[in-house]
């Protein structure tokens, strides 16, 4: 690998680096979603959610005034109690918990596989990247730019799934909750998809063979066919 070609793969080894921590940040977290029901009536406790791939959390708020956004139970920064079970497709017992609509847990199990493909590809292309430092090795950049690029995908699958989710159990009958937004764990899945796509393709033009400075001084002084 050439001096000037391994700078520019440290330097996008960096930001790599940002994207992974981003897509571990979001696989790991249980903020994707909040969820809140209708409040009825003030100094009355209510029970909004969160959640992530993996858990739901439900914290029961005291309303004492009208949330001025809107109707809904909240805002999910305010004390409360705070219970958090895993899903029951994760784990067994009676106190996992289930979601409301059958198809969410289809949903959900979905999104979570997807998010592990995302990680399995990440680890593939950061074992591309170190090992092609190795003298001669450097052809390796073009399958880790190849699996960041897979591993951004995947990540916005995923996302995409949790919003058909969170739509789906907004737009049901069968549950309570009536208002919603995205969260930080939400972001920061954007954000790595955004960082390890960009990141893939830039390892794929830094992989590229360089062209040369001048293409036409190249081309006259190639030696001519000679006639038989």
């Amino acid at each position: 690998m050439f001096e000037e070609q391994a700078t520019k793969v440290k330097i996008m080894s960096v930001v790599i680096v940002v994207g992974m921590s981003s897509m571990l940040v979001a696989v790991v977290t249980d903020h994707w979603a909040v969820l809140s029901p209708r409040v009825e009536k003030l100094n009355a406790t209510c029970e909004a959610a969160h959640f992530g791939l993996w858990r739901l959390c439900k914290k029961t708020i005291f309303i004492v005034e009208e949330d001025p956004q809107g109707k809904g139970c909240g805002p999910i920064s305010l004390p409360g109690a705070k219970n958090c079970s895993y899903f029951k497709h994760f784990t067994s017992g009676e106190e996992a918990e289930v979601f409301e609509v059958k198809t969410q847990k289809e949903y959900n199990i979905s999104a979570a596989a997807i998010a592990i493909f995302s990680l399995f590809f990440m680890i593939l292309g950061t074992l591309c990247v170190i090992f092609s430092f190795g003298k001669g090795r450097d052809y390796l950049l073009r399958p880790a730019g190849m699996f960041f690029a897979f591993a951004g995908l995947c990540i916005i699958i995923s996302v995409e799934v949790m919003r058909q989710s969170v739509k789906r159990m907004i737009d049901s009958d069968e549950t309570i909750w009536i208002e919603y937004y995205y969260s930080w764990s939400f972001t920061c899945a954007c954000a790595s998809f955004t960082i390890l796509i960009l990141s893939g393709a830039a390892l794929l033009l830094i992989s590229m063979p360089h062209m040369p400075r001048n293409p036409w001084e190249t081309c006259m002084d190639a030696e001519p066919d000679t006639l038989d």
